[in-house]
């Protein structure tokens, strides 16, 4: 697509103050040598969207380049560019900004998982993804948690049920404490998948919903899962505990099972 000379360069140099001003904690990265906390190397968003070095400098300089939608939608994502800044680099391009897609809702679950989850009750049960969004519940957990089932299913998401829906908070005696483990499990098991669209819509979803979470996010606290004892506050049942467990199907390898054992 052919561009005005002075789009490209706006769009270059828009692109390398967004790099040069980002926090690479905020990444998940090192400091540069011993002190640099600023800024983002070339080669590290060229790598992430899957372009080379030289091709992603060239972006930069503002040269006479035809980069397609794909490969500035990349770069915008792994810039975590708001949607806003998005689509101002689509339009510096010469692309039409497209209506966003609605988050996908988790696939349904294999029937065998449901049915285990289903005989888990009366321990309330979940089953989540890898992102926490939540794909299937017993009957149990509905009870303990009624907006499960009435929240839109690319919503249903453990990490923005904990950190924005006023229920939950009120279930949780010890709200700060909980959601902050929540997020050191959340971070210890997204690994590989921190950078990935669905992670960087989260966590810039959840930024901008929850100041208490991006200050959460902000401490890099990393901590494994353990079972542990669970305390809610239901509106009709009053305190009820629970301890905590986890079930990894080794047929259903992307899922991972929550149950809430009765303690009495």
């Amino acid at each position: 697509m052919d561009t005005p000379d002075g789009s490209r360069r706006e769009l270059g140099e828009f692109l390398r103050g967004k790099r040069t001003g980002a926090d690479r904690a905020a990444f998940d990265l090192p400091p540069v040598g011993r002190a640099r906390t600023t800024g983002l190397r070339r080669e590290e968003i060229a790598f992430l969207s899957g372009v080379s070095v030289t091709w992603y400098t060239w972006l930069e300089q503002g040269r006479d380049i035809h980069p397609s939608r794909q490969v500035l939608d990349a770069v915008a994502v792994n810039l975590r560019l708001t949607h806003a800044e998005h689509d101002y680099v689509l339009g510096l391009a010469g692309f039409t900004p497209a209506p966003r897609p609605e988050p996908l809702a988790p696939a349904p679950v294999p029937a065998h998982v449901q049915h285990l989850l289903d005989a888990l009750d009366p321990a309330p049960a979940f089953a989540v993804t890898g992102h926490w969004d939540i794909a299937a519940w017993n009957g149990a957990y509905a009870h303990l948690f009624p907006g499960v089932a009435t929240a839109p299913a690319a919503e249903r998401n453990l990490l923005v049920f904990v950190f924005t829906d006023p229920y939950v908070r009120a279930m949780l005696p010890d709200w700060e404490v909980t959601s902050r483990q929540f997020l050191a499990e959340y971070r210890a098991e997204a690994g590989a998948r921190i950078g990935g669209a669905d992670h960087v819509r989260l966590v810039s979803f959840l930024r901008e919903a929850s100041d208490e979470f991006a200050d959460a996010w902000d401490e890099h606290a990393i901590e494994r899962f353990s079972s542990r004892r669970r305390s809610f506050v239901h509106p009709v049942d009053g305190t009820v505990d629970y301890e905590q467990v986890k079930i990894s199907p080794q047929d259903a390898a992307e899922l991972t099972i929550v149950a809430y054992l009765p303690t009495a």
